[in-house]
């Protein structure tokens, strides 16, 4: 073989960590963004002259844009080049970062958010099917995980980052600053991310030939489905408990008001454990990791609703944060796993409906669970959520053994 053969093999077996690390860095930036007035309620509310939970209202109105355009919008944008959807998308995100900014009323606001939230929808349905083009099949899982980083550093340094920011430089120069760094990171996506051909029958980047993920254990609709449900229970669940985690710990767990900040730190700490434990090894079986992080947080979930020592929910905690970070980067690995090439940008739509559909209701039924049943009972919401899931991925894995032993 020529050394020029050789390096254009060694070219396509590379891992493209640069490429998977400005997406993470994309996905960080517009979680951030997203839950940037759960950070500058209180300064926004003041200064638009609504009350707090107008403000916190614009996170779901976020949400729900994000679940009633992105179907739409990816059939309309489909044969518009990846690369170019990226940046365009970054862009208009920006825009409406700035726009949100110079709002002056509470009516701008809404508008700018929802503008947000239809290129939000777009961005992750394009991130998602993203990383199945940049890498080979057995290294998928390892590709979602680095770029759900993004998600889980959000997660833990976006509130805060947010609430820090408002107090130092106030909530519009907050917005502002977002948007330059929308900008900052288009052009590293401009300069660093492959453009990949996603219309071909094999996805082709600057780098050479990839292919779509080989199927565990195999592609269909069925399991783009069940994965999606699966997603959408969980997720509905995990936000019915998480979205009151405060009053929970505090009101039923005993744990001192002091101690919420840290604990949500180390929350954040441990999902963000969890996707470099995906990364390095559960993402070498996902059904079974799958199933074995289902389990795991029905068990956090099993003692969180039964015990009120403080030790005891602490450690729950920990594990339940375990458990659900792995559980969304493992859970679109087998949506991808499962899409056909024909279906995989659709797919990946249909995987962003169903997770904002379940963080959307799952806050809304916590809320109406803890007005009627109280705080005690929020962790059974996500122990029932696991609970559908676990049933759902393992019928799924039994389907697909039973059509591959009939062949």
């Amino acid at each position: 073989m020529s050394e020029r053969a050789m390096a254009q093999g060694s070219t396509q077996d590379a891992f493209p960590t640069a490429a998977l690390l400005v997406l993470a860095l994309a996905v960080f930036t517009n979680i951030t963004v997203e839950m940037l007035p759960m950070g500058l309620l209180l300064p926004m509310s003041r200064e638009l002259g609504v009350g707090e939970g107008a403000i916190g209202l614009l996170v779901t109105i976020f949400a729900f844009t994000v679940v009633a355009s992105s179907t739409t919008l990816i059939r309309l944008t489909r044969r518009v080049p990846r690369h170019l959807l990226v940046i365009t998308v970054l862009v208009v995100f920006a825009a409406s970062c700035f726009g949100s900014a110079l709002a002056p009323d509470y009516a701008w606001s809404v508008a700018f958010r929802v503008i947000g939230g239809i290129v939000h929808g777009i961005f992750w349905t394009v991130v998602g099917a993203y990383a199945a083009y940049l890498v080979q099949p057995q290294q998928l899982a390892r590709a979602v995980a680095i770029t759900s980083t993004g998600g889980s550093f959000a997660y833990v340094l976006g509130l805060p980052l947010a609430t820090l920011l408002g107090q130092l430089i106030g909530w519009r120069w907050s917005f502002a600053l977002f948007g330059v760094v929308c900008l900052v990171v288009a052009v590293a996506v401009w300069r660093l991310l492959p453009a990949v051909d996603h219309l071909r029958d094999t996805a082709t980047t600057s780098t050479g030939s990839v292919a779509v993920p080989i199927p565990e254990p195999g592609k269909s609709v069925r399991g783009v489905a069940l994965s999606i449900l699966s997603t959408m229970v969980v997720m509905l669940g995990h936000y019915a408990l998480y979205t009151y985690v405060s009053p929970f710990l505090v009101d039923h767990a005993g744990i001192p008001e002091s101690w919420l900040s840290g604990a949500l730190l180390a929350y954040g700490i441990v999902g963000i454990v969890a996707v470099v434990a995906i990364a390095l090894w559960l993402g070498r079986r996902p059904t079974a990791s799958t199933l074995a992080m289902m389990a795991t947080g029905l068990l956090a979930m099993l003692v969180l609703g039964l015990s009120q020592q403080v030790v005891l929910t602490v450690v729950a905690g920990m594990v339940w944060a375990f458990a659900l970070g792995a559980l969304p980067a493992l859970l679109q690995t087998r949506q991808l796993q499962a899409a056909s090439e024909r279906i995989l940008q659709q797919a990946s739509a249909w995987y962003t409906t169903g997770f904002n559909v379940g963080i959307g209701a799952g806050a809304l039924l916590g809320g109406l669970v803890l007005e009627s049943l109280g705080v005690a009972a929020l962790p059974w919401l996500l122990f029932a959520g696991l609970a559908i899931a676990l049933v759902l991925v393992g019928t799924d894995a039994l389907l697909h053994r039973r059509d591959l032993a009939r062949r």
